[in-house]
């Protein structure tokens, strides 16, 4: 082959490859816009986890675009694709300040990848008022809080990818708000009949995000037609399940067995956890059980579950001793194995901690849930993500990602509790 033959051979071979790179990026482009729910949930690839970014002891101080993004580049670095929010009250922008950063990262770095399960809150006539709620009245603020969601979801189609009408809305531990399921019910079917009439995206799904009981995984007075409507009428079932408060609602489960006495701490602890995580299973098999005897089969996936770090409460010292950052590392790890190795998909409660959730207790156990402090500090479960150098670069609140206790096992082993003993456990029942 002659010289000018050659030349002409490798540009053309530079060509085809070239054209060969341009239409793969082109395809993953392609990919990439056309990603629904139903590519995203049970994905291992799409992890999954309840976001709020507030900072203060009050809503009232809504967390700036800045740091919306601040936390979004974090999570993203996580692996974190998929967020769960909770409301869309005109007074709380906060999911639509949401949105917002999202769509400018991606604006900002085309590989940029973030989805939303997006809230709406719902609650029953006199919720958070000083009247008597009136558990059988929807509120009238319901309608204007369904019609923003929709609003979103049209503005962010390439965002919101679900909608969830309600949390915890139904359960009737929810004694300042809930609602019969009638009413979850119709804001479903009017979801789901404005996807009929082309006023939603036709690949939009909607489910509501509550309690295992309220999905029928639990006692019988849950087991109403409206319920068994429900389950028939969302594209899937996002349910909760917390075994950290069964520690003190419901122990059976936690208390280390007779047999266990003689086994290290550590042991104990561990064996604990694995009995939290079987606790966890028997609640999503339950709700499964009934979505089944109903004659419906469709996906089931974690709206909920975590595991706090701090009590001065029912779970701490003095309660059932199920608090420390050492247990939630363990119980992170067994869920997200679990729910990926069973394509379940698990809205880890919580990305950072929140302080306006008990604002006048600061160590109670509400206001720390979450994988990282306030300040920006990863805790147990994710230092070894510190030690990958993941979030090298990344700040919160001005401050770099660093270990709590200065990574230091030794001294968080001194804030952990051994679980009771089932004896102790049944004494104080």
């Amino acid at each position: 082959m002659n010289k000018g033959k050659l030349i002409v051979y490798v540009l053309s071979i530079i060509f085809m490859m070239s054209c060969k790179n341009e239409n793969k990026e082109a395809s993953l482009t392609q990919i990439k816009t056309k990603v629904t729910a139903k590519d995203i949930l049970g994905n291992p690839e799409y992890l999954a986890i309840s976001y709020g970014g507030y900072r203060e002891k009050t809503r009232d101080s809504q967390p700036t675009i800045a740091e919306l993004k601040e936390d979004l580049k974090i999570l993203s670095a996580m692996g974190v694709k998929l967020l769960r929010t909770y409301n869309v009250q005109p007074k709380l922008p906060h999911a639509s300040n949401v949105l917002k950063a999202i769509s400018e990262l991606k604006t900002e770095d085309e590989n940029f990848e973030m989805y939303v399960m997006l809230g709406a809150w719902i609650d029953c006539l006199n919720a958070w008022t000083d009247k008597e709620p009136n558990h059988n009245i929807e509120s009238p603020n319901n309608a204007g809080e369904i019609k923003r969601a929709v609003a979103l979801a049209n503005q962010y189609p390439d965002i919101v990818k679900i909608i969830a009408v309600g949390n915890e809305a139904m359960v009737k531990w929810a004694t300042s708000y809930y609602v019969q399921p009638e009413v979850i019910l119709k804001w479903v079917k009017h979801l789901q009949d404005l996807k009929k009439q082309e006023k939603l995206p036709k690949d939009l799904w909607i489910t509501s995000s509550d309690d295992f009981a309220s999905w029928g995984g639990g006692e019988d007075k849950y087991h109403v037609e409206d319920l068994n409507e429900l389950i028939k009428s969302v594209d899937f079932i996002s349910m909760h399940t917390y075994p950290y408060h069964n520690t003190h609602y419901n122990p059976e489960f936690w208390g280390v067995p007779e047999a266990h006495t003689n086994m290290p701490d550590t042991t104990k602890i561990e064996m604990a956890m694995e009995r939290a995580l079987k606790f966890a299973q028997k609640q999503y098999d339950s709700v499964t059980n009934y979505m089944k005897s109903l004659g419906v089969n469709k996906p089931i996936h974690i709206g909920e579950t975590g595991w706090a770090t701090t009590s001065t409460g029912h779970y701490g010292p003095n309660g059932s001793k199920a608090t420390d950052e050492y247990k939630q590392g363990l119980y992170y790890k067994l869920m997200r194995r679990w729910t990926k190795s069973a394509g379940i998909s698990c809205f880890y409660f919580e990305a950072f901690n929140e302080q306006w959730k008990d604002a006048h207790n600061p160590n109670g156990s509400e206001n720390h849930f979450g994988l990282f402090t306030i300040d920006g500090k990863a805790k147990y479960p994710i230092w070894d993500l510190v030690d990958k150098g993941i979030f090298d670069g990344l700040t919160r609140n001005g401050n770099t990602i660093t270990k709590t206790y200065n990574g230091d096992k030794k001294a968080l082993f001194k804030d952990v509790l051994v679980p009771p003993s089932e004896e102790e456990i049944m004494a104080n029942r």
